[in-house]
Parts: structure tokens; C-alpha cells; sequence
């Protein structure tokens, strides 16, 4: 149900490809600026609104005062030509291209209740029209944000190293292979590389997916748009520009964006029969009765008000539904698409796991106790940045540990700290580093986790003595297994999950939630071509991520979801669905809610049938005047709006009451407890 190119106007991309956006919205490689170009929709919009004050007006007026009010029925007409008068355009536009389509059939609806002088009728229907499709076409500049958002992850300026060791900042659409760059602690890297000197510990989620930080030392390579943690490296630049990482990302999001077809609503299907099927209705009442009335009230009985809110008023009622669940859908398609959906595929980063490490193992020394190991290890790591030390200093904030002051705190870039804790020198880090700096003893023999299943181990020793070790990772969601048992009771039939994270860690999530299938190790062109082999089985693939690494998979797959409060805005411009309360379960409900949206509309549909083969019947034979087949009509609408209000309270069960959080213990409770910390298992 559309009316083309009503509401917006807008290009999704340019045949040239824009290096990098420079001030105000300029490339600057070719100068063009990116108009944001907003005036189109927003005038329709208004225009809109300022037909739905008129048409309430002449509602209004004639409550307070009296029916057939001559102020009321002025403000009607005024308010239903102002949101009429472009579908009408639009649809004698399209009869003189030689198109028939639901364009020509509002457009008679609209007449018809012209003819018959209730204009406030006439307001309604072309009212609801633009709604639907207001609703529909909001989606236009999705792609080109996407671009822009990835274009925007790289920094602007690099700093180049020239032959005399000098150092100069240059943009970074100057970079060309071979250049020697130098990228500082909290840098983003400005262009694929291989490292030649130093080293240090690279975020990378945005290309790899991979939550834990990667240590890289010379040789290795490094991705443009990652960010660099740790240390001050040289870099030799290998891919600059389009044809970096990042850059195929962008492309694969425009591939991909280019195979979505456009889905063809029923009512569409039957437009170019049923348009000249009424006229030929009404000239046949017409040729056999001469009565100008019967034609009128043929006209206004064959109004397609039921069709035309059939799916608009049951999508606003799941829209709203969804949105109060935290489940923003900026395709509105869908929500009738979600039925349909018989494969999900998730990322794991972020995704099936919460992205960020915790400590889930505490195995101090026999003369230790797990308290003390965490106290000092926090204590040491204190000033660090490094998400290790982050998650140690969160578990001792949250059993309300005490802290030592750290003296002499010197930090290692990936491999560990250094400082003195309550008069001992304490390390804490990597079991190798810490046999470089004279701590004895085999250090692996009390470990029974394997590192390369996701476990990041640091072990702590005082005095050149080790007091046990600490095993983090990046927990499962604890709804996530929940959701998946769900999605398979709605009838799912695959579920899987890719990650760019290694394979064996993968594996190990997805026997934590339940998931048969797992495919790790993927770069972006690698999420794109296993949800490419699903849609070719003939299943129809919902892709669930957050990161930039996710965006050509989600664009890739017929449904894109993005866990939005913790997703990169990429992700979320790419896909069409966004879980901002990033709770796995909504999915669920989600197929749930699609499905009786689905039959509601057909309820509305097959209504609609019935009331127009009925209410024509009855206008033909002169059983309904102009006035009764426009009260009629007003009343199949409203049951058809009734009908789908139904769909606002979809999903109210899941909106549990959370009691006021209990008020924090006394300190001397809070150290108790932390003195009586148990070690946690694996």
C-alpha cells in the first residue's frame, strides 16, 4: 500500500564514493557536501497534520453544536483537500503512465465522499493513507547513514613518519601502502598495517567482534577503525581507503542493501481489477436505474476503507506494542516478515554475551584466601585501564572490598602491572611475564581452564611468590538460553551463531545457550556468506548483532536486528528492528506479535471483503442511500480499528514488576562478606 515517492524524495546513495567526511559535512577528497536534505518529509508531514486539525475541527463542531453545522462542514472540506489533493495527484499520474494500483482506488474513495458531500470522510481516508505510508517510507535515508557512520569510525588526520624520523599529521585520504605511521595509546588506526616496532593491546570489535583486546607486537597486522589501548607503535600502512577493512565493510552494506526486493502488498496485487470493476458497477446502476443516488452511494459503500486500515491501523497497534517492550522497527514491513522468519543467526560479541569481561573464577594459593588474592590484585591493578583491571576493581566495588594504595605502579602494555602493595612488590599478569620477572614455580599446574576457549587468566604473586590466579570471561546473557528455547517452540528450525572471535570460544558459548550450530573466526565477508548459504537452503534468516563487523550480515539477512542501547550506531542505521533494552527474549515475543498481527490484518481483509460485496449488493438494489452507505462505511472502519487495538496490549506479560532496589548494607556488613568470598566456579 503506497503512494511512490509521496513522502520522500530522498537518493540512498551517489555513483561516487566519498573518501571521508570533512567539516560541515564535506568530503574531502571531492568537496560535495552531504545534504541531509530533510524539508521533504517533513513538509508532507505538516501538511498532514494541519488536514487532521481542519477534519477534527468539522468533527468537533458539529458534537457542540448541530449536525450538518455549515462552519463544520467548511472545515472538513478544507482539511480533506489538503490531505487528499496529493493522493488524488498521484493517482492521475499514475493513469496517465497507464498504471492501476491502490493510488487510483483511494483516490476514487476520496472522490466518492467528495461526491456525497462528507468531507469528513474523505479526510479520514486520505488522513489513514498518508499515515500508512508515513509509517512505511520513514526508512529511506537508512543506507547512506550507515556509510556515514562508518566512514566517521575513521579518524581524519594520521601521523606519518618521513624518512629523517620526522613526524607530520596528515590527512588520511594522503595515505598510500608503504607509508610509515606512528599510532599513539587511545588512537584509532587511521589504515590497515603490519606492525614494525613496538606493541601494545588493540580493540578490534568493530571489525573481528572479538571482546576480549588482542595484544599485537611487530609483525602483526592491524585493521583501520580499531583502537589501539596500549603502547606507542610503527605502523606500515598496507590498505588505505576503500580498499581497507573497514572500507569492504561499507561496500558490503550497499551490496547488500541493493538485493532487498520491495514487498508488494495483497491489496496492490487485485488494484488493476478492482479499480474498473466498481466504475463498471456504478455505470451498470447507472445504465439500469438512472438514479444518481445508487451510483453515489455504489461509489461510497465500494470505498476501500476497510482495505486501506486493514494493515496500517494493525501495524500502528504492533508498533506500538513492540515500541513499549523496547523493540523499535523502522521497517514496518517487518512486522509481517517476523512470521515468516524460520532461521535466526546471532553474533556472539555483545549479542549472545553481555561484551564486556568479569571475573568468573577465584583460585588462590592453599595459604590464601579469595578474598585477600582479589584484594591485592585489585589493589595493584587500580590504575590501570585495561579491562582486566576494570573487572577486578568492579567484583571488590560490589562485595565492598577495601582497597589498598599501589606505590611505584609501573604497567606493561599487554602483559601486565607492576607496584608495591602494603610494603610487598605485587605482580599482576601473564604466567610468562611473570617468570620473566623471577616469580618461581610452575604457575599452569593448579589451572584446569583453557585459555582458548575465551578464558583470560592473570596470575598474582607477592614477594616473588605466587598467591593464585583469577579466570575472566565474557558471560553468556542469562536470558539468552531462555530466548532460544523460546524461538525453537515458535516453530524456528535453525539457530545459529557466528563470530570473528576464535572458533573454539564460540563453540563454548553456544553449548552454554543450546545452539547446535557455531561457526567462529569471521570476518564480515565471511558473516555475509554463511547467511548467504542459509537464504540459499530457501530459509528465511533473521541476523542478530550490535557491531560495525555485523552491519553487511544484518543488511545481508532478510530481517536485521540490532541490540541497540549497547550496539554501535551502525549497526542500528543498517538494521530495521533495534532491541534497546538488549533483552534476547523480546525476540520471542516478537514472531509472536508478528504472527497475530498477521491475522489480524487478515481478519481486517476478509471484513472488508464481506462489508463491500454486501454493501454493494445493497446500494445497487437501492436499499442504501448516500447517507446510510456513508454512516456504513464509517462503522466497517471503525470495526476494523477496534479490531486492531487489540494488538496494543500484545506482550504485557512480560512487563514484571521491578520492586525499588534494597537499601545498601553497613560497611562492617559489606567487609564481612567480602572476607567470606568463596571461589567462584567455572
Amino acid at each position: 500500500m503506497r503512494i511512490t515517492r509521496l513522502l520522500s524524495r530522498r537518493e540512498l546513495a551517489t555513483e561516487h564514493e566519498h573518501d571521508h567526511l570533512g567539516p560541515e559535512g564535506a568530503c574531502s577528497v571531492c568537496g560535495q557536501r552531504f545534504e541531509h536534505d530533510h524539508e521533504h518529509a517533513p513538509i508532507r508531514l505538516w501538511q498532514t497534520l494541519v488536514g487532521v486539525i481542519f477534519v477534527a475541527n468539522g468533527f468537533i463542531v458539529d458534537w457542540v453544536f448541530e449536525q450538518g453545522h455549515t462552519v463544520a462542514s467548511f472545515s472538513a472540506f478544507i482539511g480533506a483537500v489538503i490531505l487528499g489533493y496529493p493522493i488524488v495527484l498521484t493517482g492521475i499520474k499514475d493513469v496517465a503512465r497507464g498504471i492501476l494500483s491502490i493510488n487510483e482506488l483511494v483516490s476514487i474513495a476520496v472522490l466518492a465522499a467528495f461526491a456525497s458531500g462528507d468531507y469528513k470522510t474523505a479526510g479520514v481516508v486520505a488522513f489513514f493513507m498518508l499515515m500508512g505510508e508515513i509509517v512505511e517510507t520513514r526508512t529511506a535515508e537508512g543506507a547512506r547513514a550507515s556509510i556515514e557512520s562508518l566512514i566517521r569510525i575513521t579518524p581524519t588526520k594520521a601521523r606519518r613518519i618521513l624518512p629523517d624520523g620526522r613526524e607530520e599529521e596528515v590527512p588520511v585520504t594522503e595515505l598510500r601502502p608503504g607509508d610509515l605511521i606512528r599510532i599513539r595509546p587511545g588512537d584509532n588506526v587511521p589504515a590497515d598495517g603490519v606492525i614494525v616496532s613496538g606493541q601494545g593491546s588493540f580493540n578490534q570489535a568493530t571489525i573481528t567482534g572479538e571482546s576480549l583486546p588482542v595484544d599485537k607486537k611487530p609483525g602483526d597486522e592491524v585493521f583501520a577503525g580499531t583502537q589501539n589501548l596500549t603502547g606507542a607503535l610503527e605502523v606500515k600502512v598496507t590498505r588505505a581507503g576503500q580498499d581497507t577493512t573497514l572500507g569492504r565493510v561499507r561496500e558490503l552494506i550497499l551490496a547488500a542493501q541493493k538485493t532487498k526486493l520491495p514487498i508488494m502488498k495483497i491489496v496492490d496485487q487485485y488494484m488493476g481489477f478492482y479499480t474498473p470493476l466498481v466504475l463498471v458497477i456504478g455505470a451498470l446502476v447507472w445504465a439500469f436505474t438512472k438514479d444518481l443516488n445508487r451510483v453515489i452511494s455504489v461509489l461510497v459503500v465500494a470505498c476501500p476503507c476497510a482495505f486501506i486500515l486493514a494493515t496500517p491501523t494493525a501495524m500502528v497497534a504492533a508498533l506500538s506494542a513492540a515500541a513499549r517492550l523496547g523493540i523499535l522497527i523502522k521497517n514496518v514491513a517487518d512486522i509481517e516478515l517476523a512470521a515468516r522468519i524460520n532461521a535466526f543467526v546471532f553474533d556472539k560479541t555483545r549479542t549472545i554475551t553481555t561484551g564486556d569481561l568479569a571475573v568468573s573464577r577465584l583460585a588462590p594459593a592453599p595459604d590464601t584466601k579469595p578474598a585477600e588474592l582479589l584484594r591485592i590484585a585489585a589493589s595493584a591493578e587500580k590504575y590501570s585501564n585495561h579491562p582486566t583491571a576494570k573487572a577486578l576493581l568492579a567484583l571488590a566495588q560490589e562485595v565492598g572490598l577495601p582497597l589498598l594504595e599501589p606505590k611505584d605502579f609501573v604497567e606493561t602494555a599487554g602483559l601486565g602491572v607492576k607496584a608495591r602493595v602494603n610494603g610487598s612488590t605485587v605482580l599482576v599478569g601473564r604466567a610468562q611475564w611473570l617468570r620473566e620477572n623471577g616469580v618461581d614455580g610452575d604457575l599452569m599446574k593448579s589451572v584446569d581452564l583453557n585459555e582458548a576457549e575465551g578464558w583470560s587468566l592473570i596470575f598474582v604473586s607477592r614477594d616473588g611468590k605466587c598467591i593464585g590466579w583469577i579466570g575472566l570471561e565474557d558471560k553468556t546473557r542469562p536470558e539468552a538460553k531462555e530466548a532460544l528455547k523460546e524461538l525453537k517452540e515458535a516453530g524456528v528450525r535453525r539457530i545459529a551463531i557466528f563470530s570473528g572471535d576464535r572458533q573454539a570460544v564460540t563453540s563454548r558459548v553456544a553449548r552454554e545457550i543450546g545452539c547446535e550450530e557455531a561457526k567462529g573466526d569471521c570476518l564480515p565477508q565471511d558473516k555475509v556468506e554463511f547467511v548467504h548459504s542459509f537464504k540459499a537452503k530457501g530459509y528465511r534468516v533473521a541476523v542478530v548483532g550490535d557491531g560495525v563487523n555485523d552491519a553487511p550480515a544484518l543488511a545481508a539477512g532478510d530481517m536485521g536486528i540490532a541490540m541497540g542501547a549497547a550496539g554501535s550506531e551502525v549497526a542500528i542505521h543498517t538494521a530495521t528492528i533495534a532491541l534497546m533494552n538488549n533483552d534476547l527474549k523480546r525476540l520471542p515475543f516478537l514472531v509472536r506479535l508478528s504472527r497475530s498481527t498477521r491475522a489480524v490484518i487478515n481478519q481486517n481483509f476478509l471484513f472488508g471483503v464481506f462489508f463491500i460485496i454486501g454493501g454493494l449488493t445493497l446500494a445497487s438494489f437501492g436499499y442504501l442511500n448516500p447517507i446510510v452507505a456513508a454512516i456504513l462505511h464509517n462503522a466497517g472502519s471503525l470495526i476494523v480499528i477496534f479490531n486492531s487495538a487489540r494488538l496494543v496490549r500484545k506482550g504485557e506479560e512480560l512487563e514484571h514488576f521491578e520492586p525499588l532496589p534494597a537499601p545498601p548494607a553497613p560497611p562492617s556488613q559489606r567487609h564481612a562478606a567480602a572476607g567470606q568470598l568463596q571461589p567462584q566456579p567455572a
